[in-house]
């Protein structure tokens, strides 16, 4: 028998791959964090050694979910800024946060999120915030895929207290010290078009080509926001974003909700990815974003939490179910389907990150990031279309093991790498460590039309 290190067999395994295989009572062999195999459990368990297995019998397997678009460490922040508009949101959370964070600070916000993030499923995040060493470190403890870099935002007194003419010579040492690793890639996020002024846009593209970094955006979030970019350059967010070569296939914009058509033909002929936050974008009263017409053109999309003041969790699942539900609301039940919401949080997301060779769906190469749903629940029975269990029915609590590069991060409910209790402790104290104003208080200046 051929040795391994995990085995996780019994199981109906969903692999998401270009087929849509689902192999019921199946098995999937793990060598050195990459999947090995793919197949029925008796023959695997005949042919495999494991050091480690997992029994998923009554359960679903499938590929971890990818959390395209969030700022995890505003865990700090949640229920601080509810029932606004994206400008109130920011004017609310920017001071905050220049007041609250340091490398202590986003280490606790970070841990709590990632906590909440094994819990439901999620085995990868690209997370764009401050001080992302911090998050990086506590991730790498953790054993958990986090996709990080350098963040520039030109506002006064930044988190950090890093001006911007500082910041490109950082972010360019950063990148070159760092090789990523396996399932990851190099990023540089960019804030949006209304915190940089078009020379910053170009100049942090080429710092991101240069290194063969993602790049990432916020872009037509509401339209409040294309009217604001309007006025102040001319054109709106994405003709702004094309006009200057920023967009391509190695570039990611979060929410893209207010779109033309000719907007829409912009992300297609450039190849830029989307991600998709319905949850915020619903919360924030910023719209609903053209995902079918988006995936009718060809552009990829993914799926994102954004951060956990403007969505309030870290559930991707969720996310999952309100794409799968939010765009029938205008009358076509076909507009975003079941299988289509389950694939845009994995293998579509994997894709909008350019790591779909790499991560995304379960087949032999790719990293081992896998996750067990338990089926065994009245509100998951009976098991007729796993998709339909997925998107309709299933929610966090409902996952019961996450493993992230063969190595299990949570079996049976209980997490194995991240001491919760302690988790949680230090993010009550880290957000206590700055007293804020009550989220109610002063509320009615929070629907300003400008942002900051």
């Amino acid at each position: 028998m051929i040795p391994i290190d995990l085995l996780v067999h019994g199981g109906d395994v969903l692999t998401v791959d270009a087929s849509g295989t689902v192999v019921p009572d199946g098995a999937v062999a793990v060598r050195d964090g990459e999947i090995v195999e793919v197949g029925p459990a008796a023959r695997l368990r005949s042919a495999y050694a494991a050091a480690e297995e997992i029994d998923a019998r009554g359960c679903l397997v499938l590929p971890g979910l990818i959390n395209t678009h969030t700022h995890l460490a505003m865990t700090l922040l949640r229920g601080t800024a509810d029932d606004v508009t994206l400008q109130g949101f920011l004017e609310r959370v920017i001071p905050r946060e220049a007041a609250l964070l340091s490398p202590r600070t986003v280490a606790a916000g970070i841990g709590a999120a990632i906590a909440e993030s094994v819990r439901g499923g999620v085995t990868a995040a690209l997370d764009m915030y401050w001080f992302h060493e911090a998050a990086e470190e506590v991730a790498r403890a953790a054993g958990w895929r986090l996709l990080s870099g350098p963040t520039f935002m030109d506002v006064p007194e930044p988190p950090d207290g890093r001006p911007y003419a500082e910041r490109l010579g950082w972010a360019e040492a950063h990148l070159a010290a760092r090789a990523p690793a396996p399932g990851t890639r190099p990023v540089v996020f960019a804030h949006s078009a209304y915190t940089l002024v078009p020379d910053q846009l170009v100049e942090i593209a080429e710092l991101a080509r240069a290194h063969g970094a993602l790049l990432h955006l916020h872009a037509a979030e509401n339209a409040t926001e294309v009217a604001t970019v309007t006025a102040q350059h001319g054109m709106r967010p994405v003709e702004l974003l094309d006009s200057l070569g920023v967009l391509g296939p190695d570039a990611l914009l979060a929410h893209a909700v207010d779109l033309t058509d000719a907007e829409i033909a912009a992300l297609a002929r450039t190849g830029t990815a989307v991600a998709h936050c319905p949850v915020s974008n619903l919360k924030l009263g910023c719209g609903i974003a053209r995902v079918p017409d988006l995936t009718a053109a060809g552009v990829t999309v993914g799926l994102g939490t954004d951060g956990a003041v403007s969505s309030n969790t870290l559930d991707v699942l969720g996310a999952v179910r309100a794409a799968a539900l939010v765009h029938k609301a205008g009358g076509d039940p076909t507009a975003v389907g079941a299988e289509q919401a389950v694939r845009m949080a994995t293998v579509e997301s994997a894709r909008a990150l350019g790591l779909d060779g790499q991560l995304g769906s379960l087949e032999p190469g790719k990293r081992a990031d896998l996750i067990v749903v338990d089926l065994d629940r009245p509100h998951l029975a009976p098991r007729h279309d796993p998709y339909s269990t997925l998107a309709y029915a299933a929610g966090p609590a409902d996952v019961r093991d996450t493993v992230v590069d063969g190595r299990v991060l949570m079996r049976d409910r209980t997490l194995l790498t991240v001491d919760e209790r302690r988790a949680v402790d230090a993010l009550r104290e880290a957000a206590a460590s700055v007293p804020l104003p009550h989220p109610r208080a002063s509320a009615e200046h929070l629907t300003s039309e400008v942002p900051t």
